[in-house]
């Protein structure tokens, strides 16, 4: 009963790993590729085959290589993506106040 329990967390971990690949593949796939070069980060070629082999290899059986493409998935989500998104436009905006509008900052009718 103990190592049937232990199987289905293995599953569990193994499911949520290869969640995490698949949702960098497609964030990496629909951002710009200038959007790369911009961060000064790899390629886009470079992160599709990367995470597409993450992928794949979430599929197999293999826990070295699935915690390979796990570390790969999490280096593009928490360091790649957030550079993308700020060079893309999409990243946090500076300077504003938590007072402003959609057409500036809002003053009070002053």
């Amino acid at each position: 009963m103990l190592l049937e329990g232990f199987g289905t967390l293995l599953w569990l971990l193994s499911m949520a790993m290869l969640a995490l690949a698949v949702v960098a593949l497609f964030f990496a796939a629909t951002a710009r590729e200038d959007a790369y070069r911009a961060a000064d980060k790899k390629t886009k070629p470079f992160w599709l085959i990367i995470l597409g082999l993450a992928v794949v290899v979430n599929l197999l059986p293999l826990l070295f290589l699935q915690i390979a493409g796990l570390i790969a998935s999490i280096v593009f989500m928490v360091d790649v993506r957030p550079a993308l998104k700020q060079v893309s436009g999409g990243g946090p905006r500076r300077g504003g106040s938590s007072s402003d509008g959609p057409y500036g900052p809002y003053n009070g009718g002053r």
